[in-house]
């Protein structure tokens, strides 16, 4: 069985590849292939610029009757994106670059202009002392003396090197410090002094109203802190306004006590012996009266006055 993946062509023996037919081409035939712009270029039809990395579908044919040590030359077609015209340019390999041909003119070749223009300008020179001798003694003495120029120059710039070289950036940083810690002093200096006359001012103000204070006498003034709480007002007494003898109730329904004041200029009384059992009595019902509630009290004011009005009226018959 054979295997799947042939790699070895099988060649009958009389296999002649001379009775191959050749297919003819086209010398100039073209082929299509994908590239992108070698340079940055601008149209001249639109005036569109096309920059460089930009990709085409480009047509591809080589150059007849040009080549460059045996290498050919290529030409490539390609279109504006803007208004489909045709560009071309070709392969340059002597300085391996791309050269424009038709359609489009090329931007920043300034700096390549001025590499062809020196390659010129030595290529003539070369010439010139091949056959004039005097003129190679006077670019000798041109090159010597550009050459002193430049060593001069180069002479300047390494004393310049040295002298800065020579600088103490250590003292340099030194004297900046010091600089700054002087600076910083006076401002310090003028922040007391200014703190000086403005408590100068302060106390002077302070005597001025102390010198008026004494000639007019001292106001009292009210403590915020004593009443700690809200409900402190309610428990504190009230300011005495006129005082005036307390009344009790049964006072009002029954009499005073004692009515001796209204009667002493109407009844001459007699003196007698006090009764120790009347005596006692009257202790025990006065104490009672003030360890007593108020009923109490007033029973007991109530007993006294019975015997109290007893004994008037008992000095009354007496004296009738």
């Amino acid at each position: 069985m054979s295997e799947r993946k042939v790699l070895n062509k099988y060649y009958p023996p009389d296999f002649d590849p001379a009775k191959i037919p050749k297919l003819k081409l086209p010398k100039d035939r073209q082929y299509v292939v994908r590239l992108m712009a070698p340079f940055n270029m601008r149209c001249k039809t639109c005036g569109e610029y096309i920059y460089k990395g930009k990709k085409f579908n480009a047509r591809k044919e080589t150059v007849q009757n040009e080549s460059y040590l045996g290498l050919p030359i290529f030409r490539f077609y390609i279109k504006c994106t803007r208004c489909l015209a045709e560009i071309t340019f070709k392969t340059d390999p002597e300085n391996t670059d791309y050269t424009m041909e038709h359609g489009a003119t090329r931007n920043f070749q300034a700096e390549k202009l001025l590499e062809e223009e020196e390659k010129r300008m030595q290529k003539e020179r070369e010439e010139e002392e091949l056959n004039n001798p005097m003129k190679v003694l006077e670019n000798r003495t041109k090159d010597s003396k550009l050459e002193m120029e430049v060593l001069e120059n180069l002479q300047e710039l390494k004393e310049l090197n040295q002298r800065q070289a020579n600088v103490d950036f250590e003292a340099m940083l030194k004297q900046y410090k010091e600089l700054e810690e002087e600076q910083r002093r006076k401002e310090q200096e003028e922040d007391e002094q200014e703190m000086k006359a403005m408590l100068e001012q302060a106390q002077n103000r302070r005597l001025l109203v102390d010198s008026d204070s004494d000639e007019e006498p001292a106001k009292p003034r009210p403590n915020p802190t004593a009443q700690t709480k809200p409900t402190d007002i309610l428990q504190e007494d009230p300011q005495p306004q006129s005082k005036k003898p307390r009344t009790e109730s049964w006072e009002r329904s029954v009499g005073k006590l004692s009515t001796k004041a209204q009667l002493a200029g109407l009844v001459a009384r007699r003196k007698q012996k006090a009764d120790p059992a009347l005596d006692n009595g009257m202790e025990t019902r006065g104490t009672t009266a003030n360890t007593g509630s108020l009923p109490a009290a007033a029973a007991a004011a109530t007993s006294s006055l019975g015997l109290l009005g007893a004994y008037e009226d008992s000095e009354d018959s007496a004296s009738d």
